[in-house]
């Protein structure tokens, strides 16, 4: 695999990573349950992909014997199918931690206001863009 790169996809795991995502010591890992979008026949021999490398050659790597390739050769359209899904997914992650970061009294019962929870945490996420 290619080193350096900005985003990892890996087609068996159905996973994209934005590797060091904002706020994370290491890349950030979203499995993407979309198979439709996985089973679309462009990425049938597709076992890798590593994209937006230090280098100018993104990789493309393959099932099989077929040697690897850079994105460009592979010509397998526009990378942002990859980030917009793992963007969806980190708003959805962020609006969760968001929405489950309250602050609680012994019995239960809500420790603040929602004007409170906005003073303290900053406005919900709705929307994220890499």
């Amino acid at each position: 695999m290619a080193t350096n790169a900005q985003w990892t996809v890996i087609f068996e795991d159905k996973v994209i990573i934005k590797n060091f995502a904002e706020g994370a010591n290491e890349g950030l890992t979203y499995k993407i349950s979309d198979d439709d979008f996985w089973g679309l026949a462009k990425w049938n021999n597709i076992w890798a992909i590593q994209y937006g490398t230090s280098n100018p050659n993104d990789t493309v790597e393959y099932r099989d014997t077929t040697p690897h390739s850079t994105w460009e050769d592979a010509n397998l359209g526009d990378f942002t199918e990859f980030t917009t899904r793992w963007d969806t997914a980190h708003l959805t992650d962020l609006q969760d931690k968001w929405d489950n970061d309250n602050l609680v009294n012994d019995d239960g019962s809500s420790a603040e206001t929602a004007e409170d929870k906005i003073a303290r945490l900053g406005a919900r996420p709705t929307s994220y863009s890499s």
